[in-house]
C-alpha cells in the first residue's frame, strides 16, 4: 500500500483546511473552546454549513446527493474537521441509516428521506439496545405485530443517543420468533411524533443529557416504513454496524488532543526549571500514546483502502476506543496537577467556577467521564473480539 498522499489529495486536504478557517461558523468553534454544550440548532448549523459544499453526506455515492468521495478524501475530511475543533457530523442520519436507505431502501423511501437527511430537516436516532439485553443485540424483545398495513409496536429501547432531538428513529422489532434467535428481527422506522412514543432522558455522570430510554406502547408504524425484508433486519443491522464501529476512529481528533497534551506538559513546571515533559515517566507515557496513533491511522487508512472485513473494524473498534481512552487518561493527569474543578456544565454560569482557572480542566474531565462509555456503545470490546476470534482465531 502506498500511504503517501497523491497532489490530488493534498490540494483537497488544504481546500478543506481553508473552509473551516473562513467558511465555516467561527461562532460554533468559539462555543466549542470555551467548553459550551451545542443545541440541536447549533449542529443543524453545522451539518449545514457542510452541505453548503456538499459535504455533509461523506460516504454517499454522488448521485444520491453524497460527496462521492473516495476513501482517502474522506479520511482527510475528518481529519481537518476534528483538527479545526469542529463538531463531528451526527451519525445516525448521515453514517448509519442513510447508506442503510441507499443499498436496501425502495426508490419510494430514498426519495422520501434521504433529501431531508441531507437538508437536515430531520435527525435521527438509533433504536437498538433494550432492557436486560446487554451486548446480546439479538435477544432483543420490542415486538412489532402486523395489524393491516401497520405494524404496531410495543417494548423499550434504552441508551438511545439524542432521541431527544430525533424526528425519527430507525430500530430492530421482534416480527417473530424461531430458534436462531437473530432471525424474525425486522428494521423499521418510525416517525417519534407517533402516539405511545415516548422519551425518558438518561443523565450521564458527565452532567450531559445524550442517553434516553424510549417506549413504544402500541405505536402503529406503517408498513411502508419497514427497510428491506421482513425477518431480514438482522442482516442490515450488521451492514450498518460495520460502518459505526469503523466510525469511532477519529484520529484526527486523537492527533490534535496529543500535540494540545504536549503544549501543556511543556508549560506545566514539576520544578524551579523542568517542565512536566522532562519527567522521564509522563514523557514514555505521551510517547507511548503518539506511537500508537500513528500506527492506528496507517491501520485505519489500510482498512479504508480495502480490507473492511468484519474481524479487522473489530479489531479496530476495540483499538482505537481504547486509546481514546488512553488520551482522556493522560489529559487527567495533567490536569489533576493544578487540582482543576470540575463544576456542573448543565448549570448556568458555570465558568465562575473556574475562577483564574483554564478551561481545558473541566473539558478534559469531560471527556475523560464520557469515554468510559467507548469500549460499550457500538458493540462492547467483549463482543469486538467474539467476532475476531469467530473469523480469524479458529
Amino acid at each position: 500500500m502506498n500511504l503517501e498522499f497523491s497532489a490530488e489529495d493534498l490540494e483537497f486536504r488544504d481546500a478543506v483546511r481553508e473552509f473551516f478557517a473562513r467558511e465555516y461558523p467561527q461562532h460554533l468553534l468559539a462555543k466549542i473552546r470555551q467548553g459550551q454544550r451545542l443545541t440541536r440548532e447549533d449542529h443543524i448549523a453545522s451539518q449545514q454549513a457542510l452541505q453548503s459544499r456538499r459535504w455533509l453526506g461523506v460516504g454517499w455515492p454522488a448521485e444520491f446527493g453524497g460527496s462521492g468521495w473516495t476513501p482517502t478524501q474522506r479520511y482527510l475530511f475528518d481529519e481537518e474537521l476534528e483538527r479545526s475543533g469542529a463538531p463531528n457530523i451526527i451519525p445516525m442520519a448521515v453514517i448509519y441509516i442513510g447508506p442503510i436507505l441507499i443499498a436496501f431502501g425502495t426508490p419510494e423511501q430514498q426519495q422520501r428521506w434521504l433529501p431531508d437527511i441531507l437538508a437536515s430537516r430531520s435527525m435521527w436516532a438509533q433504536g437498538y439496545s433494550e432492557p436486560e439485553s446487554g451486548s446480546d443485540l439479538a435477544s432483543l424483545n420490542c415486538k412489532a405485530v402486523r395489524d393491516g398495513d401497520d405494524y404496531v409496536l410495543n417494548g423499550t429501547k434504552v441508551w438511545t443517543t439524542l432521541a431527544h432531538w430525533a424526528d425519527w428513529m430507525f430500530l430492530l422489532v421482534r416480527t417473530s420468533r424461531h430458534e436462531r434467535k437473530q432471525e424474525g428481527i425486522t428494521f423499521l422506522c418510525a416517525d417519534m411524533r407517533s402516539s405511545g412514543v415516548t422519551v425518558h432522558p438518561i443523565i450521564t455522570m458527565n452532567g450531559a443529557w445524550e442517553l434516553n430510554r424510549v417506549t413504544f406502547d402500541n405505536v402503529r408504524v406503517p408498513m411502508a416504513n419497514r427497510i428491506g425484508e421482513e425477518g431480514r433486519g438482522w442482516h442490515y443491522a450488521n451492514v450498518l454496524l460495520q460502518n459505526e464501529r469503523l466510525s469511532y476512529a477519529h484520529i484526527g481528533r486523537k492527533k490534535a488532543d496529543v500535540a494540545q497534551i504536549r503544549a501543556m506538559a511543556c508549560r506545566t513546571w514539576i520544578d524551579g526549571d523542568r517542565s512536566l515533559i522532562d519527567d522521564p515517566l509522563f514523557g514514555n507515557k505521551l510517547a507511548s500514546l503518539e506511537i500508537q496513533i500513528a500506527a492506528l491511522e496507517i491501520s485505519v487508512l489500510r482498512t479504508l483502502a480495502g480490507d473492511q472485513r468484519p474481524a479487522i473494524v473489530s479489531l479496530l473498534k476495540i483499538a482505537c476506543t481504547e486509546c481514546a481512552q488512553r488520551v482522556t487518561e493522560l489529559q487527567m493527569e495533567l490536569a489533576a496537577r493544578a487540582a482543576l474543578p470540575y463544576p456542573d456544565r448543565s448549570q448556568a454560569g458555570w465558568h465562575s467556577a473556574l475562577s483564574a482557572s483554564p478551561v481545558f480542566g473541566p473539558l478534559w474531565a469531560d471527556a475523560y467521564l464520557f469515554e468510559r462509555a467507548q469500549t460499550i456503545y457500538g458493540g462492547a470490546t467483549e463482543i469486538q473480539k467474539n467476532i475476531a476470534w469467530r473469523e480469524i482465531g479458529k
